[in-house]
């Protein structure tokens, strides 16, 4: 029994690990209208001419990996249109943030930022 618990505990480690839960609480998280608030340069997407010629509409949510100067270190897409987010996240990578303290010191954090795109 007990080694069985031991390979449990083992097992759910590796999960979280694997799943970046573990480090992903030790980074701030900022929601939609936060890291609205928290940008200070915000270049929107060009809508794809494919997607326009396709007439593709849709929501895209983007994961901002920001730096403790305010630049976007990385990028990766939540949920949406391969198409539309593929330009949602060349946006994305230009943007800028105010910087993010904890207790006064500068911190990396993870913006969330929905693009929506419609004709």
């Amino acid at each position: 029994m007990k080694l069985r618990m031991k390979h449990l505990v083992a097992a759910a480690t590796v999960l979280l690990a694997a799943s970046g839960i573990a480090a992903a609480d030790s980074e701030k998280h900022l929601t939609p209208s936060e890291s609205m608030a928290a940008a200070v340069s915000k270049p929107q997407p060009e809508y794809p001419p494919i997607a326009r010629q396709l007439k593709l509409e849709g929501t895209v949510s983007l994961n901002a990996y920001v730096s403790e100067e305010g630049t976007v270190d990385r990028v990766e897409t939540v949920s949406g249109n391969p198409v539309l987010a593929h330009s949602a996240e060349d946006a994305l990578k230009h943007w800028k943030f105010s910087k993010q303290t904890d207790d006064g010191k500068p911190v990396k954090f993870i913006a969330n930022v929905v693009f929506n795109f419609k004709q």
